[in-house]
């Protein structure tokens, strides 16, 4: 990273590539949906860090359902400059907030409702009731992290959003959406050793915040064990008969069109998602099989549709934001994790084919992690920016 500057206090006694001593607080897919919380706050209107900082907290203890609860000594934890001016502010975009917060028992909690977050459709938090919960505690954690615990709202915000935006290895990247208030605190971060080091738009957090970061691939034990976010199915099992060469995948990308190998590579390198290189392969290379479902599968379809009335805007939705974050689609599991719909590899396929069917979704026939807004998505107004596509294009040629 260019022009890089060095914390003085960040100097570790523990040697590089030492194991963390604190367990990482979020999976790869909390992480993206701790983003997703970011970016809700960012857009929403609000006067300063102090109002910015009570809605992260609010609004996360709030995506299910859309009431959250509070009490009068969380809100004294986040160390505001002006309480009631940031819930006033709150209250100005239509939240629910009873003076309770400030006059009653401190330790009882006060539900305060947050409108955008109740509706059925257009949901702007949709996560399973697993990623809310962990996203939560990663929010309150970070907030309170040592270095940080002592700095004004903007510098603790700022924290969320570098932590959010870093990888495994401590690489961050200041990412757009960050408020200008708080971009002008990374140097109290750096100073005060959240961050070990500092350019114009990358950073590296300090081994001692490590375990805050939201951008990592799953460990070993997460794919051996099960997906992530409650669905009980097991990582779907290599394609029989197929082994990964790195020369034969090589040589099929070399094959590749020239739009197919950027579409591939943008999902080979994709620091988001950091698959393992053999399992991009065995989803490109490996033939497709055809799908046969049950009629236990279709009955349990029926059930799940009937409790998501809404999944054809929300998924259309979910892949516009996934593609601007990673420069490629989801994969099927990626947006039902995304979704927070913790269903099985059987239903979760079918779920998939219906909403290609219905045209909320479309994609490329038989290549992976090209999910977009289909026909019936677009009627609605959801489609890929506009921006994206020229870029597309220009870098294609004529």
């Amino acid at each position: 990273m260019p022009k890089i500057a060095s914390s003085p206090s960040s100097v570790s006694t523990v040697p590089a590539g030492s194991p963390q001593t604190l367990p990482f607080l979020l999976t790869s897919q909390q992480g993206e949906a701790a983003r997703t919380l970011l970016r809700y706050v960012a857009s929403l209107k609000l006067p300063g860090p102090d109002a910015q900082l009570v809605a992260a907290v609010v609004a996360i203890r709030a995506a299910r359902g859309g009431v959250g609860n509070l009490t009068g000594t969380d809100l004294s934890a986040l160390r505001l400059g002006d309480a009631r001016g940031a819930v006033d502010a709150l209250r100005g975009l239509g939240w629910q907030m009873d003076d309770a917060l400030f006059d009653g028992d401190p330790a009882t909690p006060v539900p305060i409702t947050v409108p955008d977050l109740a509706r059925e459709t257009g949901h702007p938090l949709p996560f399973g009731k697993n990623v809310r919960s962990r996203v939560s505690g990663w929010t309150t954690k970070t907030v309170s992290a040592k270095p940080v615990k002592k700095l004004p709202p903007a510098a603790r915000l700022a924290g969320l959003f570098v932590a959010a935006y870093s990888t495994s290895k401590l690489i961050g990247q200041i990412p757009p959406d960050l408020p200008e208030i708080c971009r002008a605190t990374l140097p109290d971060l750096l100073r005060k050793g959240f961050l070990a080091e500092l350019s114009e738009e990358r950073c590296r957090l300090d081994p001692a915040v490590r375990h805050l970061s939201g951008m990592r691939p799953p460990t070993p034990e997460e794919q051996a064990a099960k997906l992530p976010e409650g669905d009980t199915e097991a990582v779907r099992p290599s394609t029989p008969g197929f082994q990964f060469n790195v020369d034969a995948w090589a040589q099929w990308k070399r094959t590749a069109t020239p739009a197919l190998r950027r579409h591939v590579e943008s999902v080979e390198y994709c620091a988001v998602c950091a698959l393992p290189p053999e399992q991009v392969a065995e989803a490109f290379m490996a033939p497709g099989r055809p799908q046969f479902f049950s009629k236990n599968v279709k009955a349990a379809y029926g059930e799940w549709k009937n409790a998501h009335p809404d999944r054809g805007l929300l998924a259309a939705e979910f892949t516009v934001a996934f593609r601007a974050e990673h420069g490629h689609g989801p994969s099927y599991r990626q947006l039902c994790s995304g979704l927070g719909w913790d269903v099985k590899h059987s239903l979760r396929g079918f779920i998939v084919g219906r909403l290609l069917a219905n045209e909320w979704l479309t994609d490329t026939s038989s290549v992976p992690w090209t999910l977009r807004p289909g026909k019936a998505a677009q009627a609605e107004g959801i489609v890929l920016p506009k921006a994206r596509s020229s870029a597309v294009s220009a870098h294609a040629g004529p």
